[in-house]
């Protein structure tokens, strides 16, 4: 398996998850309600958007904006379970478990803070 730095370092690789880049309204969402609630954000959109066995709308469930955390999840290909598939070799149709669930999160929130550092630069 590998590190979260691995992984984003993959993620760049790719022209598509590397345009995605958080916008000044993301950012000053995110230091309005602190990354704390950001996380909890995440962890919601995580567990009632991704983990389903059976998701309906899968590969439309995540906005392209509207909040840091759908384009995290795009940046990220944590934006569906196809991708999740495509990407991580997690099974489509079977619902996520919650150690999935908090590696996604963390992730997440990773690729959030390297934004912010980036930005802050």
């Amino acid at each position: 398996m590998s590190t979260i730095e691995q992984t984003l370092l993959r993620l760049q690789q790719s022209a598509f998850r590397a345009k995605f880049h958080l916008s000044e309204k993301d950012r000053q969402y995110i230091m309005g309600k602190g990354m704390e609630t950001i996380q909890h954000h995440a962890a919601d959109f995580i567990r009632t958007r991704i983990a389903p066995a059976i998701i309906p709308n899968d590969g439309k469930q995540t906005p392209m904006r509207g909040h840091p955390v759908f384009i995290a999840q795009h940046a990220c290909a944590c934006c569906c379970r196809s991708c999740l598939n495509k990407w991580y070799h997690v099974p489509i149709g079977r619902e996520l478990t919650e150690d999935e669930q908090k590696r996604i999160v963390r992730l997440l929130m990773a690729w959030i803070e390297r934004q912010l550092a980036t930005d802050a630069k």
